[in-house]
């Protein structure tokens, strides 16, 4: 029991007094950053023709390689009908001229036709065969002219703008859909003069008004863009759940631009009377001393002093 209580005296005396030292405190700005997407890339069509089927609508969300939409080009399938109608001419050709080779290598191998003749019916084979491979090789550019008419999502995604309907008229490389890629980042935009005073790697804080879903409270630079627009520093950050947000959506945070020292104190060792702030400070042995102090801004149980102490000044509790 009295262990116990030896105990508590010495934690309440240690905690009755407090030496002020100097430390480092870095200053924020507020500022307001939009979210945006890392990369925005553009779903194009890769041959001209009217857009059959359109599979998707802004705010979707796709998979790279998903098909966004069908062109559809009315002139490949008359023309993979010649294909067709082509090819089996030439074969129903060669199956003639396979029947006259045969025909000859008979006659040829009892002696009776020409070794002219002969040759000149394999090469009639030769031929046949060789435009059929060729009549082949124009159909299968044609059939896969017809499947490059799926457009396909170039990254997964949210889909920002279809700047198309079902019956459009589209021509080879038009836009047919916006996709944001899902890494999304906080856009900021500081004065220049903060521009020496952020670097990667910075942390940020997210104004708590601001956090809604899963969206962490903090985050870091990613990236500090090299050039300085209309007198601002931009740069990107990344903070988790920025998916809930919309593109574009204003977001207010913290960004830390410079570090300085200053004096911290615990708020328990601050006594306000009549509007002024006091501290006790001890002065020799046992004698104290009130101090007039002017006080800054608190974070959680400290408070920042602005004038009045100086380091090494030791507090005991009012």
């Amino acid at each position: 029991m009295l262990t116990a209580l030896a105990s508590a005296l010495l934690q309440v005396s240690a905690t009755a007094t407090f030496t002020v030292e100097a430390e480092t405190v870095i200053d924020e700005k507020a500022v307001f950053a939009t979210v945006e997407s890392v990369d925005v890339v553009s779903a194009r069509a890769r041959i001209g023709g009217v857009i059959g089927e359109l599979r998707v609508d802004e705010g979707d969300l796709v998979a790279a390689g998903d098909i966004i939409a069908v062109v559809v080009d009315d002139r490949l399938a008359p023309q993979i009908g010649a294909a067709n109608s082509t090819t089996a001419a030439l074969n129903a050709q060669l199956e003639q001229a396979q029947s006259d080779l045969a025909r000859a290598q008979n006659l040829f191998d009892r002696g009776i036709f020409a070794q002219a003749r002969l040759d000149e019916a394999q090469t009639a084979v030769d031929v046949l065969e060789n435009q059929i491979a060729s009549a082949r090789q124009e159909r299968a550019v044609l059939v896969q002219q017809s499947r490059e008419g799926d457009v396909l999502a170039p990254t997964a995604g949210r889909i920002l703008e279809v700047p198309v309907t079902a019956g459009s008229v589209v021509l080879p490389g038009e836009s047919i859909a916006a996709v944001a890629s899902d890494l999304f980042v906080l856009r900021l935009m500081l004065p220049e003069r903060h521009a020496r005073s952020i670097s990667e790697g910075d942390a940020i804080r997210v104004d708590g008004s601001a956090l809604t879903g899963n969206v962490a409270p903090t985050g870091f630079i990613r990236q500090v863009y090299p050039r300085i627009e209309d007198g601002r520093v931009i740069a990107d950050a990344v903070v988790d759940g920025l998916g809930d947000y919309f593109v574009g959506e204003r977001v207010r945070v913290l960004v830390g631009v410079e570090q300085r020292l200053a004096y911290r104190i615990p708020i328990a060792f601050l006594e306000t009377r009549y509007g002024v702030d006091y501290v006790r400070v001890r002065e020799g042995e046992n004698g104290t001393q009130d101090v007039v102090v002017q006080i800054g801004e608190a974070d959680g149980d400290m408070i920042e002093i602005l004038a009045g102490l100086a380091a090494g000044d030791v507090l005991v509790r009012p």
